[in-house]
């Protein structure tokens, strides 16, 4: 059999059970791609479409569905290490930012430099053994990114991990993402309401639909992403994402 060189997502039905008066719901239906080995994928739509619940699904936290998610990995692993970004945080408050981020290290990782690396590279260097209760949103957020790669995730997932930041802090959020990225590569599934940032970030783009989420589009961006900081670059590649012609097929 032929080594999978791509993670394969087939959701054909996800839902949620009645509750009270609250009728079943179908989150998730007929969702099928693939996101090849070190690409970038975003992942778009309408709120309520079922793209956090597709996240929760990739990473094995749900799995209650009906379909299959195959993950290309080493030889000497069943499944693949999955580093996954929440909208919050979600920071130990009672350890510091250093002991948040070796927390989730192996023992090889934990004997490395790589946690002072990404210190360095994030800017929080001074910051290693202060209390979350003392970082700002912003640095919290930047502990978070440190956290996903320091465990040289095969796979890592982001649910919309810049919402509600200011734009400035947003941009500088995205920016540092990518350099990261570009340092240590790694297939990167991220969730968005936004499709600015999407064009900004994503060598392909997936769009669900509404409620139950199934594939719209595939939006492809070959782009250079030095180019897209041109305003009227990015506002072309967003227009794509919102009106696509059709779906392209998947690499």
């Amino acid at each position: 059999m032929a080594a999978v060189t791509q993670f394969e997502i087939d959701v054909r039905s996800k839902r949620y059970p009645a509750v009270g008066q609250a009728p079943p719901i179908e989150a998730l239906r007929d969702l099928r791609f693939a996101i090849s080995v070190g690409e970038f994928a975003c992942i778009v739509g309408p709120s309520g479409c079922g793209k956090t619940t597709l996240l929760n699904i990739v990473a094995g936290l749900d799995a209650d569905f009906t379909g299959r998610v195959d993950f290309p990995g080493p030889a000497e692993r069943s499944r693949p290490v999955i580093g996954y970004v929440f909208q919050k945080p979600r920071l130990l408050p009672w350890r510091t930012v250093e002991e948040n981020i070796r927390l989730v290290l192996s023992p090889a990782q934990a004997r490395s430099t790589i946690v002072d690396d990404l210190l360095a590279a994030t800017g929080l260097i001074d910051a290693r053994h202060s209390y979350p209760e003392r970082l700002s949103v912003g640095m919290a957020r930047r502990v978070a990114l440190v956290r996903a790669f320091a465990i040289e995730p095969d796979l890592l997932l982001m649910d919309e991990p810049f919402v509600s930041l200011d734009e400035t802090t947003a941009e500088r959020l995205r920016a540092l993402l990518l350099d990261i990225w570009s340092r240590r590569p790694t297939t990167v599934l991220f969730v968005t309401h936004d499709t600015r940032e999407a064009a900004q970030l994503a060598d392909r783009v997936i769009v669900l639909t509404p409620s139950p989420g199934s594939l719209q589009s595939i939006v492809t961006i070959d782009t250079p992403r030095a180019d897209r900081i041109n305003g009227g670059i990015a506002e072309a590649i967003r227009q794509r994402i919102v009106q696509p012609p059709a779906i392209e097929a998947s690499r």
